[in-house]
């Protein structure tokens, strides 16, 4: 490998906050906020919004999406649709 042209990796907490979930992992992100992690060492921290701890995914749950209020949304908008001409 050439030296100096790759970017240095270090240890970086992950935290999910919809979850509470938290991972410590090598990353090359450079974060400006820090962390006490549970061996006593302070950590970047790098605030995710989804994660597998909270992905419907993994978890196996599912979101309810109302379409039908978004449905009622578009026609209060723009109208109902005109009747098809044959």
């Amino acid at each position: 490998m050439r030296h100096g042209i790759h970017p240095v990796s270090r240890p970086v907490v992950f935290r999910d906050r919809a979850a509470g979930f938290q991972m410590l992992t090598h990353s090359t992100l450079d974060a400006r906020r820090t962390v006490e992690w549970e061996d006593g060492v302070t950590y970047p921290v790098v605030d995710v919004e989804i994660s597998s701890a909270s992905h419907p995914f993994y978890t196996g749950t599912s979101r309810v999406v109302d379409t039908a209020g978004r449905v009622e949304r578009f026609e209060r908008r723009y109208g109902t649709a005109a009747p098809a001409r044959r």
